[in-house]
């Protein structure tokens, strides 16, 4: 990522006026500290917004206040979202997260992306969208859908279950 990108997705976010949580890893953007430390950047998001350098994130996805989650999809990410239930701003940069993004958005549609020429403006309409939108509606429908067949497939006598089962007493007795 980009200093101009984290810039512009910062101010997307602020401009959206939806209150956030935003986890901004210390060494993700040389200088990014100049972005979200700016005195007009603070003062808009304040009450609203939370920087952080980290979180556990299960715990927030599974957090009932979360609305949407903005992931580079990872597959651990994206699963821990799905299984939670909650939609995703996907914006891929590497490795698997291109397909994990293009199955999210086109496949499973629990996911809406970004571009990677990200602007201000469409990182504003996207959160809207994600947030209060009829597609963010939409996903957030699908989103649970897909949460309950995780839990029935790992739950007793779920496939998921039984395979992990079934590995387990192969590795364990040869069987």
């Amino acid at each position: 990522m980009t200093k101009n990108q984290l810039k512009e997705f910062a101010w997307g976010l602020a401009n959206s006026n939806y209150n956030f949580l935003w986890i901004i890893r210390p060494n993700l953007v040389d200088c990014g500290d100049e972005v979200i430390s700016n005195d007009e950047f603070v003062q808009e998001i304040e009450n609203r917004g939370l920087i952080l350098g980290w979180s556990p994130q299960e715990k927030v996805l599974g957090h009932s206040s979360i609305g949407g989650f903005l992931t580079h999809c990872g597959w651990n990410s994206t699963l821990e979202s799905i299984c939670e239930g909650v939609p995703m701003a996907c914006w891929p940069f590497f490795a698997e997260q291109q397909t994990n993004c293009f199955y999210a958005c086109n496949r499973w549609g629990v996911g809406i992306e970004i571009e990677s020429d990200v602007n201000r403006e469409q990182v504003e309409g996207l959160v809207k969208e994600l947030m209060g939108g009829e597609k963010g509606n939409e996903m957030r429908k699908k989103c649970v859908d897909w949460k309950h067949k995780a839990e029935a497939a790992t739950s007793i006598g779920g496939s998921s279950y039984d395979n992990y089962n079934s590995l387990v007493l192969q590795l364990k007795f040869g069987q």
